[in-house]
């Protein structure tokens, strides 16, 4: 029996290069022997059970905006894409909740919240092309998540097809559950190597009647990051803290909306959100940690203001990669009194390499962006800043830290998930593995 004669003939079509790769951008090129557009779960069960019954591997495909090769088809096989399950199940607003297939943009379901005066939190990036689906597979984050939380916080149901090609429920729409172990948070940030999610149950919150941003600039590091210290001392909860260094800054600042110092060479971005008597009252409290020490505070109020500056920030990985036309930007995260660590050691560790380094990201929580910068042509110069990562991600550690806060371990940190579990914690790792997908079949070579 082939694989035609399980599914429709829409539903099978030839691979093509959007489906072996992703943004990981590390010249990793996967291979396949089709591409599957399944458009009802039962599609997606139906292709599972033929590969486990042939021996296949599975690799599911969201977006493709993911950073850690983890939707790359690396041992060929058969890549499943989910664009085609793209239906809204059912929306309830005055329930604050809605039911989405995976294939369901980050951005469509911002919009379709947004409408109907809520908000959906998650906010990771890339957001016209991620999928609800991929952001649960990798527990996706975002600037936003030092006050919401991360994708899987806002997920109360998944429907899932898992091994050898059943349909599974954990959860629904409910807000409490403890009946059984919490299997749906174990797909949550599983990469697709335990199951593949094919709907999930949100939950929404009202929109805040009011977003405004308090940005602090700073002459150096030390100065920038004691002011993220005096704002998580402050009492109040900002709903993001973020940082970007002076080589950040020198690469992006031109464009920044309000006007850089030239002094400045270190930015605290928060944001203060709710009521709008409460972000007021936030903002001003923001105004007061961050002023110590600052060349220039900015708190833009317009919420055309608001949009620009976040606008900006999204933007500031594409100028940094605009610098040499390579970067490798890793996505560690330490504990909070570490920050000033990482900061200094990025640089350190860059000039160690011989390759240009700076650091940005979400401070609050701890989750930083270090980035080293190469020339694609130049082989030497990249092969150094891959070195670099690794001599990262042994950094992050050392510091009481996690080798990835948000982008997952997918092919590109392979071998690293040991050193971080040691012996014991892997083993259980790769026994829960063996529980779901005793034949090593989905996304074989990831998430180890």
């Amino acid at each position: 029996m082939t694989l035609a004669d399980v599914l429709p003939a829409e539903a099978i079509v030839e691979p093509k290069g959007r489906y072996l790769a992703d943004l990981m951008g590390r010249g990793v090129q996967g291979t396949a022997d089709a591409v599957v557009l399944p458009s009802s779960a039962e599609e997606v069960a139906a292709a599972m059970r033929w590969c486990y019954e042939n021996d296949v591997p599975l690799t599911a495909r969201g977006g493709g905006t993911g950073l850690a090769g983890g939707a790359i088809p690396v041992q060929g096989g058969i890549v499943i894409g989910f664009e085609r399950l793209n239906r809204i199940r059912q929306f309830d607003p005055l329930l604050w909740r809605i039911q989405v297939e995976a294939g369901v943009t980050t951005g469509d379901v911002h919009r379709l919240a947004r409408e109907n005066g809520l908000r959906f939190p998650p906010d990771p990036g890339a957001a016209e092309v991620s999928q609800i689906g991929g952001n649960i597979a990798c527990n996706a984050g975002g600037p936003h998540a030092f006050k919401y939380g991360v994708t899987g916080h806002w997920v109360t149901g998944l429907e899932a097809v898992i091994p050898p090609g059943e349909i599974v429920t954990f959860g629904g729409p409910i807000r409490k559950d403890v009946a059984g172990y919490d299997l749906r948070s174990l797909l949550v940030g599983s990469e697709g190597t335990l199951g593949l999610v094919t709907a999930a149950w949100l939950r929404l919150v009202p929109a805040p009647e009011l977003e405004l941003p308090v940005i602090g600039l700073y002459r150096d590091a030390e100065a920038g990051i004691s002011a993220i210290e005096r704002v998580l001392a402050s009492g109040v909860v900002p709903a993001a803290i973020e940082y970007l260094d002076g080589a950040t800054l020198s690469y992006s600042g031109d464009a920044y909306p309000f006007g850089l110092p030239p002094e400045a060479a270190f930015m605290v971005i928060t944001e203060a959100d709710g009521a709008a008597a409460e972000a007021r009252r936030v903002a001003a409290e923001l105004r007061d940690a961050l002023a110590d020490d600052a060349v220039a505070v900015h708190a833009p109020t317009e919420p055309s203001e608001v949009s620009e500056l976040w606008r900006w920030r999204g933007g500031a990985a594409f100028a940094i990669l605009a610098q040499r036309g390579g970067a490798f930007s890793e996505d560690i995260a330490v504990p909070l009194d570490r920050l000033r660590d990482v900061a200094r050691e990025t640089l350190e560790i860059g000039a160690r390499h011989d390759v240009p380094a700076l650091s940005f990201g979400h401070a609050g929580d701890g989750n930083i962006h270090s980035t080293f910068l190469f020339a694609p042509e130049d082989l030497d110069e990249e092969q150094r800043a891959d070195d670099a990562c690794h001599e990262l991600f042994q950094l992050a550690l050392r510091l009481g830290g996690t080798v990835t806060g948000e982008h997952g371990i997918g092919w590109l940190k392979r071998g690293q998930l040991e050193h971080q579990l040691g012996p014991t914690g892997y083993d259980l790792h790769l026994r829960v593995k063996q529980a779901f997908d005793p034949k090593n079949l989905l996304n074989p070579g990831k998430k180890r």
